[in-house]
Order: C-alpha cells, then sequence, then structure tokens
C-alpha cells in the first residue's frame, strides 16, 4: 500500500497536516479536508444514496437531500465520505510527511462536521539500526558425517516400507495386523464412530485407545470377543470422554510382517536407476542422508550466525512490525493446518487453546524475523550489496521456469520485480556474512 500510494495522485488540495512522533517511531499524522473538498464529497455520497432512499412521499431517487438528512441523519453522509476519503487523506499524509511505513498504518477519525473530516493515522517507520559488529564472529558450521549406524537404521526403514504381510495361523501377537470388524456401545447403545469392518489394525501403533489393541492379542481368526474400556478423560467427544463401553469384536485374519531379502526382486521393486546391490543401495542411502545433513547444518549455521549478530544490534522494533509479522506467521500456519484437512477451530479444540494462545507462542519467531530482516537490511547497505535489474530478470525468469508458470504471472503471485531483488540481495549478504566469519 505504502509503495503504490506515493505514485498515485489526489484531487484534495485543501488539507491541514500535523505530524508528531511517538515512542519507537510510530508518528501520528493528522490531516484534515475540508472546504470544497469535503463538502463534494459529501454532495457525492448524497447523490449515490438518493437512487435507492425510500422515504414516503418521494420516489425513489427524488428525495431532497433535506429530506434525506432529516430521516436518515447528515451523520450517515459524513461517515460514508470519510470513508471513502481514506486512501486520498492517507496519500496526502505521506506526501506531507515524508514518511516511508513499514506496515499498514491505523487511522481514526478525530473529527467530523459540516465542515471538515480529520483524520489521525499512525504511520510506523522503519527505526534507526546499528550493527556494531558482524564480522570475525567465533561462529563455524558443524562438520557433516554419516555413520554406518545411520546408513542401517535407513536401509531398515527402506525394508520395512516394501515389508510385505502374509497371512498366518494361529493368535495374534505384537506387530502383527488383525483384520476386525468392531462396533462399540455405550450403556448398551452404539455411539458414532465407533464402528468399523474388515479393519487392519496394527497391534502396538496404538491406534485405538488404551487397552484395545492389548486385548486383542491372544485372539484367532474366527474369534469374537467383547472388550470392556474407558475412553481417556481428555477424549475428543465430549459424550465419550471418561465414559465406559464396550466394543464387540470379531476377527477375520491374522497377517504377520514378512521382511523383505536385499534380492534382485527387491532391487526391481525399487526402482531406483543404477541401484542392483547392498553395496549400491547403502551408498544411495549415505549421500542421500549427507545431502539432508548438509542442508540441516547449513539452515543451522546461518540461524547460529545471524543469532551471534543479533547480540551487537541496537535498535528499538516497533510493536506494530512484529504484530504484523505475527499475522503473517498466523497464516502461514493456518495453510498448513488447511493442507492437513484441519482448520484452525478444531486445531484450537485439538490442543485446548485459543488464537491468544498461538499468537503468545509467535511472537519470539516474529520477533527474530524482523530483528533479523532488519540487521540484514543494515548490512546490506554497510557492504554496499546491490542487485540489478537485470539479475532480478533473470532470477525471475529461472523460478518461473522450475514453477512451470508463465514470468509476468510468477512475478505476480510472488510480489514483482521489486521483491526478487529483495530476496536476493538478502541471500548475497548472508553469503557475504558468511565469507567475513570464515
Amino acid at each position: 500500500m505504502a509503495k503504490d500510494a506515493k505514485k498515485e495522485e489526489t484531487k484534495v488540495e485543501k488539507k491541514e497536516t500535523k505530524k508528531k512522533t511517538t515512542k519507537n517511531n510510530v508518528h501520528e499524522v493528522k490531516i484534515k479536508i475540508a472546504d470544497k473538498d469535503w463538502k463534494d464529497a459529501v454532495e457525492k455520497s448524497f447523490k449515490e444514496k438518493q437512487k435507492t432512499a425510500k422515504v414516503d412521499g418521494f420516489r425513489k431517487g427524488k428525495v431532497p437531500r433535506e429530506i434525506y438528512e432529516k430521516n436518515f441523519g447528515k451523520e450517515s453522509l459524513w461517515f460514508d465520505s470519510a470513508e471513502k476519503l481514506i486512501q486520498v487523506a492517507y496519500l496526502k499524509a505521506l506526501a506531507e510527511s515524508k514518511l516511508d511505513p513499514v506496515v499498514q498504518p491505523t487511522v481514526n477519525i478525530t473529527d467530523i462536521n459540516d465542515d471538515f473530516v480529520e483524520y489521525e493515522f499512525k504511520i510506523t517507520t522503519k527505526p534507526d539500526v546499528n550493527v556494531k559488529k558482524y564480522k570475525g564472529l567465533n561462529v563455524k558450521p558443524e562438520k557433516v558425517e554419516v555413520t554406518d549406524e545411520e546408513i542401517n537404521h535407513e536401509l531398515g526403514h527402506l525394508l520395512e516400507k516394501y515389508t510385505e504381510l502374509v497371512v498366518k495361523d494361529g493368535k495374534v501377537e505384537n506387530g502383527d495386523v488383525a483384520v476386525i470388524d468392531f462396533e462399540g456401545f455405550k450403556d448398551g447403545v452404539a455411539f458414532d464412530g465407533g464402528k468399523g469392518e474388515n479393519y487392519s489394525l496394527e497391534i502396538g501403533s496404538n491406534t485405538f485407545i488404551p487397552g484395545f489393541e492389548e486385548q486383542v492379542i491372544g485372539m484367532k481368526a474366527g474369534d469374537e470377543k467383547d472388550l470392556d474400556l474407558t475412553f481417556p478423560e481428555d477424549y475428543g467427544v465430549k459424550d465419550l470422554a471418561g465414559a465406559k463401553v464396550v466394543f464387540k469384536v470379531k476377527l477375520h485374519e491374522v497377517k504377520q510382517k514378512q521382511t523383505r531379502e536385499l534380492d534382485e526382486d527387491f532391487f526391481d521393486d525399487l526402482g531406483m536407476e543404477g541401484i542392483d546391490s547392498e553395496e549400491k543401495l547403502k551408498e544411495e542411502i549415505k549421500n542421500s542422508i549427507k545431502a539432508q545433513k548438509e542442508m540441516d547444518t547449513e539452515n543451522k549455521y546461518i540461524d547460529k550466525l545471524l543469532e551471534e549478530v543479533s547480540k551487537n544490534v541496537e535498535v528499538d522494533i516497533p510493536e506494530e512490525m512484529v504484530e504484523e509479522e505475527v499475522n503473517r506467521l498466523m497464516g502461514r500456519f493456518e495453510e498448513q493446518m488447511k493442507m492437513q484437512g484441519i482448520s484452525l477451530d478444531l486445531y484450537y479444540q485439538f490442543t485446548r487453546s485459543t488464537e491468544d494462545d498461538l499468537k503468545n507462542q509467535m511472537e519470539k519467531e516474529a520477533y527474530a524475523n524482523v530483528l533479523y530482516r532488519l540487521m540484514l537490511e543494515e548490512i546490506t547497505k554497510l557492504e554496499k550489496i546491490e542487485i540489478s535489474l537485470e539479475e532480478a530478470e533473470e532470477e525471475a525468469k529461472k523460478l518461473a521456469e522450475e514453477y512451470k508458470m508463465e514470468k509476468e504471472e510468477f512475478l505476480k503471485q510472488f510480489g514483482g520485480i521489486e521483491m526478487i531483488q529483495y530476496d536476493l540481495e538478502m541471500r548475497k549478504t548472508i553469503e557475504r556474512l558468511k565469507e567475513l566469519n570464515k
């Protein structure tokens, strides 16, 4: 809003602007729109309202202004006009105050009458940042090593992924998969969500409520059994929390896991090009673990480096910047939950928390994000790091191709070429920090 606002023009000619700086770079800017500009705006609002106003004795669109005001009040026109003039007033506030906002402003109408409307904008600007030391810090990346134990552990996971289930005779044991029908009853009445047919239950997975899987152990194919159980006190369904219930269970068959051998059939099923032996598979696993460790180590190193630099930074961060970052993190979290099919309301119910609880949890991360951003921006200036438009255009082209999008559409979603430039500047600054601290 702020960047675009500076480019736009406004028709308001008469104004009265006052600026007062409060703490933490929050500026209170008052602007008054009066005389002809205000009267024209109110008249325009009346003309629009007149089209749909219904007053006995007058046709639609023919209600005189004095009659309209008598029936609906002058204030309805004033506040409608004031709402429409907010953007105009904000542009004027920026032009007159010469401020460069870093977050969306807050606005209040401090006075309004027949002659004028007065707004008060609270505009937050970037605080002064003093980075006292960012070179020669004692922060080094960790060395990456991959052990045989890690390779074998990952190989075990891979074998488990391709494990086959085979029907077995005999009783259910821990680790087996029991194929069952079940139905739950409370006080002799079946309850919703308590029924399943031909359900494959892995014993020991703790999928069902405590006691269920343990009581299935020892059953054989064809057995039927009543399980006397009690739901946990903190169970999500209120009517069942702490309730004593009976589950009627019928066992159809028992399956046990059969571990695969590292043979030709397994490598065919694996479908990894060039992998046809245990030795080659372990080498591939080692490379994969190493790549992941290197990425994790790099991220940890950058975090430690930024944290160390931040200890040498003097800055008074406005609360408004942190609040906006909290809201951004909240939005990202909500999207992540949606991808898992969980709404925020459901999340709050499961975790017995509230929106305020979640925001409080995110405040520390939000503060660090804002601090690191301000800090890196200052180092970018100190190191005279710049990204040309040509570099940004090339990066946008490359990223658009990676995301299989048209360049224009990609830029629209990313926030424009200026955001590409900014992102590249931040990345280049981080690389410079690493060089300065080798």
